[in-house]
C-alpha cells in the first residue's frame, strides 16, 4: 500500500504519495497566502490552510489505488495558532516570521533573561515564538487570549483537525518553554519570561505512540480517505527535512535553502554553554537533540533581488550571477526580514546592506553578491553548530541552483550533496511514519534504505582560500553594521 505525506510549509502545501520503495509517485501543491496587515506582521487564515491540505490530499488519491496505509504530517514550526476549547481558531495564525513582539525580545535580551533561558533549554528565542506572541497579545488583544484554550503550531493544528487529538510534537514544543532534559514545560522558563499565566494555553506534548491516531469521520469526509486511517504527526518541517535528507549520522549536516536557510546537525548531547545562539530541539522519532540555526531571511531574498533587477523569475538571477566571476569587492549582508535576524545571532534590528557598491557595478555583480551573501550566512550557521562536518546535504527550492550548490561547497570548504528526492521534508515525514507504524525499526535505518542522492559538489581549493578571505570581510562588515542598525532605536 502507498503512504501520503503532507508538508505544510509557509507558502506552499504539498501532499506526496510514496510507494513501498519510498519513491515519489505524485505531488499536489497548493499555494497559501501570508497576510501582512501591518508592517512586520505575518499571518495566515487557519481554515484556509486546512482547506489547502484537504484539497491537495484529494488530488493525489488516484495515485494510491491500492489504499493508503498511513498519512504523515509535517509543517512549518513556531508561531502561535490559537484555538478555543472546541478546537476552533480564535483568529488568524501568527507566524514564525511575525515581528510584532520584537520589543519583548529586545527587553529580554537587554535584561539578560534570554541569555539565562539559553542555559536551561539551549535556545535563543525570537519574536515569532509563542512566549513573545502571547505576551504581545495579552497587552494588545487580551480578549483573544481569554477566548483561547490552546496555543498550537501549524502541525498541531492540522493533527487536531485530522484526528481530534489536541497537542504538538515535541520538536514544536521545544522552543521556547520546554526543558530538553525532562521533555516537559519548565516552570523556571515560564517564570523567567513572566508568563506563568500562559501555562493553561500550553499544548500537550505528544511523543512516542501519542503521535499516531486515527482519522476522524469528519476529516475522512474532507479528505476522501477511510475513517480510522492512521495519522502520524512527524517533527516539524526543519527536522523532518533533515531526516529526509538522511543527515542523521555523525559528520553529516543539513541546510534547507528555502524560506528560511536552516542549517542543522543531529547530536546526542545537550550543550548550553558558550555564546547563546540557535535552537535546540528534542524531536523524538528516535533522535536525541537537533541543533538548528534557521534564519529569518532565505529564498525570499532571491525573489526580492529578482524584482529589484526586473527579472521574471529567481532562476534568472542565478543565470545573471553566473556571468560575474568571483573576486568582486561587492559584499551583501542579506538580513532583509522586517523582524531582523535570529540565526546565528539574534537582533531584531538587523537589516540588509550592500558594501562597496559603485557606478562600476552592474546587475551581474549585484546578483552574484546576493548569492554570496546568503552563502556566507550558511557558513556562519554551520560554524555555529560547532560540529565536525564532512558532508553537507542541501535541499529546498534553492538547491536546484547549480551555482548556489557550488558556492556553498567553495565558501564552507565542505563537500555538498544534493538528495535526489524532490520533496525532502515529505520524505522525512514518510520515514517517521514507517517507524511509527512498525514498518522500520528506526529513522536512521529507514534513511539508509529510502534516501537517494543526486549530485556531489566538492570544494575547489583555490576558491576555498578566496572565500575564506571574503568571509572575514563579511564578518567584519556585519560587526560594523550592528551599530548602524540600532541608531534609529535610541
Amino acid at each position: 500500500m502507498s503512504a501520503i505525506a503532507i508538508d505544510a510549509g509557509t507558502s506552499l502545501i504539498k501532499a506526496v504519495v510514496f510507494d513501498d520503495e519510498g519513491r515519489e509517485v505524485t505531488v499536489a501543491r497548493r499555494a497559501t497566502e501570508v497576510r501582512r496587515p501591518r508592517p512586520g506582521w505575518a499571518e495566515q487564515d487557519m481554515p484556509s490552510v486546512w482547506e489547502a491540505v484537504a484539497d491537495a490530499v484529494r488530488e493525489v488519491l488516484p495515485a494510491a489505488p491500492d489504499g493508503v496505509r498511513f498519512l504523515a504530517v509535517t509543517a512549518q514550526g513556531d508561531g502561535c495558532w490559537l484555538v478555543d476549547d472546541h478546537g476552533e481558531p480564535t483568529g488568524p495564525a501568527i507566524l514564525w516570521s511575525d515581528g510584532r513582539a520584537a520589543p519583548f525580545v529586545d527587553r529580554w535580551l537587554r535584561d539578560g533573561v534570554a541569555q539565562e533561558a539559553f542555559r536551561v533549554n539551549g535556545s535563543l528565542g525570537f519574536a515569532g515564538l509563542p512566549h513573545a506572541i502571547l505576551s504581545w497579545l495579552r497587552e494588545h488583544d487580551p480578549e483573544r487570549v481569554r477566548a483561547s484554550a490552546t496555543a498550537l503550531t501549524c502541525g498541531g493544528w492540522l493533527f487536531s483537525r485530522l484526528t481530534g487529538v489536541v497537542g504538538v510534537d515535541s520538536s514544536d514544543a521545544s522552543v521556547p518553554l520546554l526543558d530538553p532534559r525532562t521533555r516537559s514545560y519548565s516552570s523556571e522558563l515560564l517564570s523567567l519570561f513572566d508568563i506563568e499565566w500562559a501555562r493553561r494555553l500550553l499544548p500537550r506534548v505528544l511523543d512516542g505512540a501519542d503521535t499516531t491516531a486515527g482519522l476522524t469521520a469528519r476529516a475522512a469526509d474532507d479528505l476522501g480517505l477511510p475513517e480510522g486511517t492512521p495519522v502520524v504527526l512527524a517533527p516539524y518541517d526543519v527536522v523532518s527535512t533533515a531526516l529526509g535528507a538522511g543527515s542523521t549520522e555523525a559528520g553529516l549536516a543539513c541546510t534547507i535553502l528555502g524560506t528560511t536557510l536552516c542549517t542543522e546537525v543531529f547530536t546526542r548531547t545537550l550543550d548550553t554553554s558558550g555564546t547563546p545562539s540557535g535552537l535546540t530541539l528534542v524531536p523524538g522519532a528516535g533522535v536525541d537533540v537537533v541543533r538548528a540555526f534557521p534564519t529569518l531571511a532565505g529564498t525570499e531574498v532571491l525573489g526580492w533581488a529578482s524584482d529589484l533587477l526586473g527579472l521574471a523569475h529567481p532562476r534568472q538571477l542565478s543565470d545573471l550571477a553566473e556571468r560575474s566571476t568571483p573576486g568582486d569587492d561587492l559584499v551583501f549582508l542579506p538580513y532583509l526580514s522586517p523582524a531582523g535576524e535570529r540565526a546565528p545571532f539574534l537582533d531584531t534590528a538587523a537589516r540588509g546592506t550592500f558594501w562597496g557598491l559603485s557606478l562600476e557595478h552592474g546587475r551581474e555583480a549585484v546578483a552574484r553578491a546576493v548569492f554570496e551573501g546568503l552563502t556566507m550566512v550558511v557558513k556562519d550557521c554551520l560554524a555555529a553548530t560547532t560540529a565536525e562536518t564532512t558532508e553537507l546535504r542541501v535541499c529546498g527550492g534553492g538547491a536546484n541552483s547549480e551555482l548556489w550548490c557550488r558556492l556553498i561547497a567553495d565558501v564552507t570548504g565542505v563537500r555538498v550533496v544534493r538528495p535526489a528526492d524532490g520533496e525532502v521534508g515529505a520524505k522525512g515525514a514518510f520515514l517517521v511514519g514507517l517507524v511509527a507504524t512498525d514498518a522500520q525499526p528506526d529513522v536512521t535505518g529507514a534513511a539508509r534504505r529510502y534516501v537517494h542522492l543526486d549530485r556531489t559538489y566538492d570544494p575547489q581549493p583555490a576558491l576555498v582560500d578566496h572565500y575564506a578571505e571574503r568571509y572575514e570581510r563579511f564578518s567584519a562588515l556585519r560587526e560594523i553594521s550592528t551599530r548602524g542598525w540600532h541608531l534609529g532605536t535610541r
